[in-house]
C-alpha cells in the first residue's frame, strides 16, 4: 500500500517565529501532537507536544518562547509513493511515530502516522515499528542520547 492511501492530507503549518503558545493552541484545535514548521515555502522543522513540555516548560521557558528555540530542525520524511511497509520499518529505525509526507518535488502533501497505517493495513509491520520506536533514544530524545 502507498503512503498516499493512508496519510492525512489536511496539514497545518507553523512559522518558526511564532510562539510555543501558538503551537500548543494549534495542536489543541487539531487534536494533534506534532506540527510541521515552515519558513517561506520550505519545511525547516517539526515541533511536538513533547518538545514544548521538555525543551520549554521543564526548562522554565515561557509561553512566548519561539517555536525555533524548541523545534527539531532535522526533518525526517517519506514520499507519498513510498510503500507503507518500508516506511514503517524506517520509522522504527529512526524512532518516530509520525513523518511528514512529501511529493517528488519535495513539497509537503501530508503527514502519516503509525496509527494511520494500523487503521488501514494493521499487521506485523506496525507492531514491529512500535517495538523499534519504544527503544530508548532516537531523534526526539530529550537527554541527548540519540543512539
Amino acid at each position: 500500500m502507498k503512503v498516499s492511501q493512508v496519510m492525512k492530507h489536511d496539514v497545518r503549518l507553523i512559522e518558526p517565529t511564532q510562539t510555543i503558545r501558538d503551537a500548543a493552541r494549534m495542536m489543541a484545535e487539531l487534536d494533534a501532537g506534532i506540527i510541521p514548521v515552515r519558513e517561506g515555502d520550505r519545511l525547516v522543522g517539526m515541533i511536538t507536544d513533547r518538545d514544548i513540555a521538555v525543551r520549554a516548560v521543564a526548562q522554565g521557558r515561557g509561553a512566548d518562547t519561539s517555536v525555533r528555540d524548541v523545534m527539531t530542525d532535522e526533518v525526517k520524511y517519506c514520499y507519498e509513493d513510498d510503500d507503507t511497509r518500508e516506511v514503517a520499518r524506517n520509522m522504527a529505525e529512526i524512532r518516530v511515530r509520525r513523518l511528514p509526507v512529501l511529493n517528488r518535488d519535495k513539497r509537503l502533501v501530508g503527514i502519516v502516522s503509525l496509527g494511520d497505517m494500523a487503521k488501514s493495513n494493521g499487521g506485523r509491520e506496525v507492531g514491529a515499528a512500535v517495538a523499534g520506536i519504544s527503544q530508548p533514544g532516537g531523534q526526539h530524545c530529550q537527554t541527548g542520547q540519540h543512539a
